[in-house]
């Protein structure tokens, strides 16, 4: 398989993708933009190295991110001429391996995406499967046994020159605050090859869950089990515990994880409702969580901050790769009402971040007029004594700076894009 890794399509393929996703630089320093020049310079000696199995990952870089319940979680990033080889490695070790995974994962996978996943869990509890076996794994990335998952590889892939390779990325320490870590197991998420070498391990679970015939959603590490009574779910989730501890040596988190209703059960940033609707029961509609709600508004309120030094432009393309990119995400959701209510909050904040760039009470008098207000009243709502957040929402700038002006200066509503979407989709 070394052979294949290395041909110079593979590794092209492999240098494209690393470039595309950006990224830090790792413990060398270097940047994605000074990889082309150095492996036009030592691209034969990697390949050597590789080849005479004498190649040395450098350690991995650990950056803690935050996470949207105050936490934190670790990420390791490799050099960028590691991240290029396990590109490489990935791109021909998923051709070997992706037929062979489960219908119903969703996660990291060609054509599969958080849409489908959504879709089927929905439809089981639509089905009336509303027992919902909800799992979560304990540190997943961290506590990955290196001998299984290298053993779960050798059955398909017999190249010792690639297992030796995966095996010293998996052992490749961490440096964290300056200090260098060992690692005995684990599989450092941020690396291209991650989210792979986690569906190969958790494929064993995919195919015990498939062998007993039960229904189940699995994204990731994430993943659910739906049954039609809760003594059955129970029965599920217990014989599942002891599969995942003596099998594949993942322990659960038993304070997150239980039996579920549709009610109080969440599936990626999503909850389920049940739709109201005459001559309809016992039927569910996604949402999106409430703390997925108050994130895009912190989010948005941030970047809708007066004193930001962004001019008008600049604030909205900044508010639409944060607002786009979370409307993508929950556009299977039942989201209109809120979104109609979140662009009108939007569109005040804008207002006042007009209000507050128009600064003096002249420049404010002469900008109502070219608006359209007659030079009395302008002159009176210029020198007004209320507050900027109370103008935004007065009949001062709701009249002048109407949606169809903001339109024209580039504004989208949230609310008109998520419907666009609709039609593909529903």
């Amino acid at each position: 398989m070394i052979d294949q890794v290395l041909k110079r399509k593979n590794l092209y393929k492999a240098y494209r993708q690393v470039v595309g996703n950006k990224g830090a630089a790792g413990i060398d320093h270097m940047r994605v933009d000074a990889l082309f020049s150095y492996l036009e310079n030592n691209r034969t000696q990697i390949i050597h190295m590789i080849s005479s199995c004498t190649y040395a990952p450098d350690p991995i870089m650990g950056v803690e991110i935050p996470k949207s319940n105050g936490k934190t979680r670790l990420l390791g990033i490799p050099t960028v001429v590691d991240r290029w080889l396990q590109e490489a490695v990935s791109q021909v070790l998923s051709s070997k391996f992706e037929l062979g995974f489960g219908a119903f994962s969703y996660g990291f996978r060609p054509k599969m995406n958080i849409h489908k996943a959504l879709s089927q869990s929905l439809k089981y509890l639509n089905d009336g499967f509303q027992d919902i076996v909800d799992i979560d794994l304990q540190g997943f990335f961290d506590q990955v046994d290196h001998s299984i998952l290298l053993e779960l590889i050798y059955k398909k892939v017999k190249c010792r020159y690639t297992l030796r390779l995966i095996r010293k990325w998996l052992r490749a320490p961490i440096q964290i605050n300056g200090r260098l870590h060992k690692r005995r197991k684990g599989v450092p998420q941020g690396s291209p090859i991650s989210p792979l070498l986690s569906n190969i391990i958790l494929d064993e679970l995919d195919n015990e869950l498939s062998r007993r015939g039960l229904k189940y959603v699995r994204y990731a590490d994430d993943f659910s089990i739906y049954a039609k009574s809760k003594s059955e779910a129970r029965r599920i989730g217990n014989s599942i515990f002891i599969f995942l501890r003596d099998k594949l040596q993942l322990p659960i988190n038993r304070s997150k994880s239980g039996i579920r209703r549709p009610s109080t059960f969440e599936l990626l940033g999503h909850g389920f409702v049940p739709i109201y609707k005459k001559g309809i029961k016992g039927q569910y509609q996604l949402v999106a969580k409430k703390s997925s709600w108050e994130s895009l508004k912190r989010k948005l309120k941030a970047i809708t901050k007066k004193t930001k030094p962004y001019n008008f432009l600049e604030r909205l393309d900044r508010l639409n790769q944060v607002w786009k990119g979370w409307v993508n995400n929950y556009r299977l959701a039942s989201i209109q009402t809120k979104l109609k209510g979140l662009d009108e909050w939007l569109r005040n904040r804008l207002r006042y971040c007009i209000w507050h760039d128009w600064k003096k009470p002249e420049r404010k008098r002469k900008n109502l007029i070219r608006l359209g207000i007659r030079s009395g009243q302008a002159y009176a709502w210029s020198r007004t004594n209320m507050g900027g957040w109370a103008v935004a929402q007065s009949p001062i700038l709701i009249t002048t700076i109407t949606l169809s002006r903001l339109r024209r200066k580039g504004y989208q509503s949230m609310l008109d894009y998520y419907l666009k979407t609709q039609p593909s989709i529903r």
